[in-house]
């Protein structure tokens, strides 16, 4: 993990901190998770949390545009001790390959990208998860800005609309965990 969070801070990423990841092993442990969909490889440091806490013989699907950050998740991943088999690395737009995946096919879906997409995943992992898997978006707390009623910037009104579409619909049941940046959770129902 110090090696992935390293290259994190090298390449201009700001890993999931560990009170983020520890819940996202407990999320995927909980539900016996098997099949996770990841958006936002990074350099692997979520991955490495949701593969702690998925089945022995559970794939995560993640899914980035960088091939750079992929390559160097690929390594942590082995050096975690995961086989290859494990992990299906896909090289994309999230929202380009989200609809090529199976519907109802994923216990988890871990969105971690830009908040200006976070509406367009929900609706992606709406499909995508089996009733009673598990969405978590990370960064939610926009760093300190969702409380802030001044703060009208494009990411901060986006984050505050998809938590409220979250909230208010009737596919989700929805927490908000106060864990790194904000980590929304929902169950589907």
């Amino acid at each position: 993990m110090r090696t992935a969070r390293s290259l994190a801070r090298e390449v201009g990423l700001d890993a999931v901190t560990p009170g983020a990841g520890a819940a996202l092993r407990l999320l995927a442990a909980a539900g016996n998770a098997r099949a996770v969909v990841e958006i936002g490889t990074g350099t692997g440091v979520s991955g490495v949390w949701l593969l702690r806490g998925m089945r022995a013989d559970g794939v995560l699907t993640t899914i980035d545009v960088e091939v750079e950050h992929q390559r160097i998740a690929r390594r942590i991943f082995a050096e975690a001790g995961f086989a290859a088999g494990r992990t299906r690395i896909i090289t994309g737009r999230a929202l380009d390959v989200l609809p090529r995946l199976a519907d109802g096919a994923y216990d988890l879906v871990f969105v971690d990208a830009e908040a200006t997409g976070f509406h367009a995943c929900v609706e992606a992992a709406l499909r995508l998860l089996r009733p009673g898997g598990v969405l978590a978006l990370n960064g939610v707390l926009a760093s300190g800005r969702i409380g802030d009623p001044a703060a009208r910037d494009a990411e901060t009104v986006t984050v505050r609309e998809t938590i409220k579409a979250v909230r208010e619909s009737e596919h989700w049941i929805p927490a908000l965990l106060p864990v790194g940046h904000g980590l929304l959770a929902a169950v589907k129902c």
